[in-house]
Protein backbone atom coordinates (compact mmCIF):
# COMPACT_ATOMS: atom_id res chain seq x y z
CA UNK A 1 0.00 0.00 0.00
CA UNK A 2 1.20 3.49 -1.02
CA UNK A 3 -1.43 5.65 0.55
CA UNK A 4 -4.51 5.33 1.86
CA UNK A 5 -7.47 7.97 3.13
CA UNK A 6 -11.05 9.12 3.31
CA UNK A 7 -12.58 11.32 1.11
CA UNK A 8 -14.30 14.40 1.34
CA UNK A 9 -17.24 15.36 -0.41
CA UNK A 10 -17.80 17.58 -3.46
CA UNK A 11 -17.02 20.85 -1.34
CA UNK A 12 -14.55 19.30 0.85
CA UNK A 13 -15.99 20.14 4.15
CA UNK A 14 -17.68 16.84 5.09
CA UNK A 15 -15.41 13.11 5.36
CA UNK A 16 -18.13 10.91 3.41
CA UNK A 17 -16.88 7.45 4.95
CA UNK A 18 -15.42 6.58 1.10
CA UNK A 19 -11.71 6.25 0.46
CA UNK A 20 -9.32 5.78 -1.62
CA UNK A 21 -6.39 3.24 -1.53
CA UNK A 22 -3.40 3.57 -3.63
CA UNK A 23 -1.75 0.28 -4.11
CA UNK A 24 1.64 -0.66 -5.41
CA UNK A 25 1.49 -3.77 -7.31
CA UNK A 26 3.38 -5.11 -10.37
CA UNK A 27 0.07 -6.26 -12.18
CA UNK A 28 -3.40 -5.53 -11.72
CA UNK A 29 -4.06 -9.01 -10.07
CA UNK A 30 -1.57 -8.34 -7.86
CA UNK A 31 -3.10 -5.21 -6.65
CA UNK A 32 -6.65 -7.55 -6.34
CA UNK A 33 -5.02 -9.67 -4.00
CA UNK A 34 -4.06 -6.98 -2.22
CA UNK A 35 -7.57 -5.64 -1.77
CA UNK A 36 -8.83 -8.94 -1.22
CA UNK A 37 -6.72 -9.84 1.84
CA UNK A 38 -7.37 -6.32 3.19
CA UNK A 39 -8.85 -7.52 6.71
CA UNK A 40 -12.07 -4.67 6.05
CA UNK A 41 -12.84 -6.20 2.80
CA UNK A 42 -12.76 -9.47 3.66
CA UNK A 43 -15.01 -9.35 6.47
CA UNK A 44 -17.04 -7.80 4.19
CA UNK A 45 -17.30 -4.07 6.07
CA UNK A 46 -15.80 -2.27 2.92
CA UNK A 47 -16.30 -3.05 -0.49
CA UNK A 48 -14.03 -1.63 -3.39
CA UNK A 49 -13.42 -1.14 -7.33
CA UNK A 50 -10.01 -1.66 -8.68
CA UNK A 51 -9.04 1.02 -11.47
CA UNK A 52 -5.23 1.50 -13.15
CA UNK A 53 -3.77 4.93 -12.31
CA UNK A 54 -0.96 5.90 -14.39
CA UNK A 55 1.14 8.84 -12.79
CA UNK A 56 2.07 11.51 -15.24
CA UNK A 57 3.95 13.49 -13.38
CA UNK A 58 5.33 14.03 -10.01
CA UNK A 59 7.69 13.00 -7.99
CA UNK A 60 7.77 12.23 -4.06
CA UNK A 61 10.79 11.50 -1.40
CA UNK A 62 10.31 9.57 1.77
CA UNK A 63 13.22 9.36 4.34
CA UNK A 64 12.33 7.47 7.51
CA UNK A 65 14.82 7.25 10.39
CA UNK A 66 14.42 4.35 12.07
CA UNK A 67 16.57 4.86 15.24
CA UNK A 68 16.32 8.66 14.78
CA UNK A 69 12.49 8.24 14.72
CA UNK A 70 12.09 10.93 11.95
CA UNK A 71 10.22 11.48 8.65
CA UNK A 72 11.34 13.75 5.83
CA UNK A 73 8.65 13.86 3.04
CA UNK A 74 10.11 16.31 0.09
Amino acid sequence: MAFAGPMSDETGDHMQGVGLIIYRAPSLEAARALAEADPMHKSGARSFTLRRWMINEGSLNLSVGLSTKTVNLT
